[in-house]
């Protein structure tokens, strides 16, 4: 890890300019405990292949490493089993860092070891929302920002964020009650084109999201595959999950290029690539 100091490392205006800072957290003890999620429902019997896990996350670290993105890793506890998903503990909004207020216990403390860390490196962050938001519902947009209404990101909360960020729109998507994140159903990979899985959203949601977007759609098992929950790291370039070819296919041929790494057991415990990177600074 590169040396982290306080002036310009908290920088994010959108979801897909180039990646310069990450955290993530390897996932050493990832476990389905209780079933927190619809995907978990699915894999509750089988589990998590830890070593398998461990080596699909340590192919993807690298993999951002390569594209000169600079890494940081987070303590792991063993009593924290899904740590690895650091996207959803905060958010960054432009020069702003966001401690998320947690909607499940079994994840709450991973608050605490984000901002003992963020402490040590001076690192500057806001907390304190009343009510349960999540990173996972909080995408980026310059100054629109849409944010998932769902079981972990409650209207008061995204009221909240407004009050907070008098000069940004904010604007709310209600999700149905099967999806657990906005961005497990809703990316944007430029500013012209996003990544959209449509029943999970309302008539007049859908409606807004067209009006603003070029939409690439995500099919049923696609969406149950982590499909839109890729990861952009600038110059048009995505990681993806191997195992989605059609929708790989359908990024490639609207030139995007395609990293595809395979996060096939991460992904049992619901989320993927964007779900694992808590970016702190792109591009400007």
């Amino acid at each position: 890890m590169k040396g982290i100091a306080a002036e310009n490392s908290i920088h994010c205006e959108t979801e897909y300019s180039a990646l310069k800072r990450v955290i993530v957290v390897k996932p050493a003890f990832m476990k389905i405990n209780e079933v927190i999620n619809e995907t978990q429902k699915h894999y509750e019997e089988t589990n998590i292949d830890i070593p398998l896990a461990l080596n699909q996350h340590e192919t993807f670290v690298n993999t951002l490493k390569e594209h000169q993105v600079d890494v940081c890793e987070l303590p792991t506890e063993p009593d924290l089993p899904e740590q690895v998903f650091t996207r959803d503990i905060a958010f960054t909004i432009h020069d702003q860092l966001f401690i998320a207020s947690m909607g499940e216990e079994v994840r709450q403390s991973e608050t605490e070891i984000l901002k003992s860390w963020l402490q040590k490196y001076g690192l500057p962050f806001q907390e304190g929302f009343s009510d349960s938001i999540e990173g996972g519902d909080v995408v980026i947009d310059g100054k629109t920002i849409w944010v998932g209404k769902s079981g972990r990101t409650s209207f008061s909360a995204i009221e909240e964020l407004q009050s907070l960020l008098p000069s940004y729109k904010i604007e709310p998507l209600s999700l149905t009650e099967d999806i657990l994140h906005l961005d497990c159903v809703f990316n944007i990979i430029s500013d012209d084109t996003a990544l959209l899985y449509p029943p999970a959203f309302t008539s007049s949601d859908l409606s807004k999201i067209k009006s603003q977007f070029h939409i690439i759609n995500v099919t049923e098992d696609e969406k149950f595959h982590m499909g839109p929950n890729v990861l952009s790291i600038g110059n048009k370039k995505i990681i993806s999950l191997s195992q989605n070819e059609r929708l790989n296919s359908e990024l490639e041929s609207h030139g995007y290029t395609v990293i595809s790494v395979d996060f096939s057991e991460i992904i049992k415990s619901g989320g993927a690539f964007r779900c694992c990177t808590l970016p702190l600074q792109r591009q400007e």
